[in-house]
């Protein structure tokens, strides 16, 4: 029996699979139901909605999910994945995205251009919190 080709670029294909292997998710189980959307208390602040994230990266886009910071401001909650008919865990899948860029060492945030001001007045522990989840 032949097999079919992947509509997706090997190079984004890869990406995918890399994503599935540190999520331990299958992002091709996604039917598009929008729950995780709907539940989400962070969806305003992302770039699109969590449906779409996944979404791209069902069909290898990568890079939209990766300028939209989905994983950076996933709250973590994981009421997406309660709510889940399929029990993907969303938030794993994103937090596997953030992995990739970490891993090409690519800070996303600039401590040193922190003003001196913000740094007196905020809490160490958002600093430090903050400079684990967006710094490599």
């Amino acid at each position: 029996m032949a097999s079919i080709p992947s509509p997706i670029h090997p190079e984004n294909l890869k990406a995918v699979n890399k994503i599935a292997e540190l999520s331990g998710q299958n992002v091709h189980e996604c039917m598009q139901c929008g729950t995780c959307s709907a539940v989400c208390p962070m969806v305003e602040s992302m770039g699109f909605t969590t449906r779409m994230g996944i979404h791209y990266l069902q069909f290898g886009e990568i890079e939209p999910v990766i300028k939209a910071q989905i994983g950076e401001y996933c709250a973590s909650c994981h009421t997406c994945v309660v709510r889940c008919p399929r029990g993907i865990d969303v938030p794993k899948v994103f937090e596997a995205v953030r992995q990739l860029v970490l891993r090409t060492n690519t800070d996303l945030i600039k401590p040193q251009e922190i003003p001196k001001d913000t740094m007196a007045e905020a809490p160490q522990i958002a600093f430090v919190s903050t400079f684990r989840k967006l710094t490599s």
